[in-house]
């Protein structure tokens, strides 16, 4: 099942835009919306929210689809281009007020299209204080404040066996520790996919509203039907303050406390999930060291746990010393270590030829970015890409290999990771 979002045919030269005269965008302060998922109308949606912060947004202003290896820096150009020539009237002047771009980036230069949507009208809250963005439009921003229409939850879902069977993929799983073993690389990321189809009509809001009621200390995000709730911020650009959250070492939780506290203690005295830990810390400080100053890297890592698993965690923090946009950062970032692997190249190289799948977006870069170069990105884990008209879902999984990892674990782990998107389809 491909993704309806990739096109193999898409040159790296190629970019398209949809666009017409130059923006005109007006910001204005809103009374406290309430649940900002309820805000959403039918259809396709930008949502990046996290306890219940962030931004939704819907209808296209603007947009552009892009692919190969020069992805992020044309869509910087694009976005850059785009913000200087609008006219901006922004009465609350924060991060994520005036322009805002959702990104969505594939994790591989090619196959797969990159997607940034600047929705027509934006909806956030952060620390207190709502706003309302709206595009191209005359009169007060808040009458786009609609009644709309409640979510159904999606029937009959039936999930099948992906690009590989749970057989295929384990064996894969042995070849790349067998490399690993052989000195070829230290840790490669393989990852895998499962399919779902549902009777009925497929709303994402459903999907999205779940998510961030079972993960509400997850980022719930959807770009161009890309749909998830990641625990991994890549990056955050907040001024001159960097900050980005190293997920690797996982284990599921077991539902009891005691049983979750023991495996939590097993987990920080784990030599291999460390090493797969630190090898994901090590990308990440080398790459912000580019560009930050003062940064800082805890010496080991916590337990982060979440209804599902827990994970060993690492914040990193930095303050930036020049001015490099958030975006030109997760490209400097992307792909780390946390799932591709080390060496960067090598394990790339392996990816390809294991999988057996295009990842499409998944793994890559998920976020928003706005006029003045803040913005946060998330890795786009525990998601799914929905194809709403069709009623389909192709749901995404990946586990780091290292030595002494063992393929029917790693099949357990990739399993535990796939609930939020199994559990987020069958709620009620």
């Amino acid at each position: 099942m491909p993704d309806p979002q990739a096109d193999p045919a898409m040159s790296a030269a190629r970019a398209t835009e949809r666009h017409g005269a130059p923006l005109q965008v007006r910001t204005r302060p809103l009374d406290d919306p309430g649940n900002l998922f309820s805000l959403l109308p039918s259809g396709d949606a930008v949502t990046w929210v996290r306890n219940g912060e962030g931004m939704v947004g819907w209808g296209v202003a603007a947009s552009l689809e892009v692919s190969g290896a020069e992805r992020f820096s044309r869509a910087q150009r694009w976005w850059s281009r785009l913000c200087a020539t609008a006219s901006i009237d922004d009465t609350v002047a924060m991060p994520g007020t005036g322009p805002v771009a959702f990104a969505s980036f594939a994790f591989d230069p090619e196959p797969g299209n990159s997607i940034i949507i600047v929705p027509r009208v934006l909806i956030g809250r952060r620390r207190g204080q709502s706003w309302i963005t709206v595009i191209g439009s005359e009169g007060d921003p808040r009458s786009e404040l609609r009644a709309v229409s409640v979510p159904k939850q999606p029937t009959n879902v039936q999930w099948t066996e992906g690009t590989r069977s749970s057989g295929q993929w384990q064996q894969a799983v042995d070849e790349a520790i067998a490399r690993i073993d052989r000195r070829e690389l230290d840790k490669v990321v393989l990852a895998r996919d499962v399919f779902a189809t549902v009777e009925g009509p497929l709303d994402s809001r459903s999907l999205l509203s779940s998510l961030a009621s079972s993960y509400p200390s997850c980022w719930t995000f959807s770009v161009g039907g890309l749909i998830g709730a990641t625990p991994e911020l890549l990056v955050r650009r907040t001024g001159d303050i960097v900050t980005s959250r190293v997920l690797a070492g996982t284990v599921r939780r077991q539902g009891d406390a005691a049983a979750d506290a023991s495996m939590a203690e097993a987990l920080l005295a784990s030599p291999k999930d460390l090493s797969e830990h630190e090898y994901a810390v090590r990308s990440v400080a080398r790459a912000l060291a580019a560009h930050c100053t003062d940064l800082d890297v805890p010496d080991g890592p916590h337990v982060l746990q979440l209804p599902n698993v827990q994970h060993l965690s690492t914040d990193v923090t930095g303050r930036l010393a020049d001015d490099v946009p958030v975006l030109a950062l997760a490209a400097l970032l992307h792909p780390t270590a946390a799932v591709c692997g080390t060496p960067t190249e090598r394990a790339l190289e392996v990816i390809r030829e294991l999988e057996g799948m295009d990842r499409g977006r998944y793994a890559g870069p998920v976020g928003w970015c706005d006029a003045h170069g803040d913005g946060e990105f998330g890795i786009a884990l525990r998601c799914a890409q929905v194809d709403q008209a069709q009623g389909r879902i192709r749901a995404f999984a990946g586990c780091g290999i290292v030595s002494g990892s063992n393929a029917a674990q790693e099949l357990a782990e990739s399993n535990a990771k796939l609930v939020p998107i199994r559990d987020s389809l069958s709620a009620h």
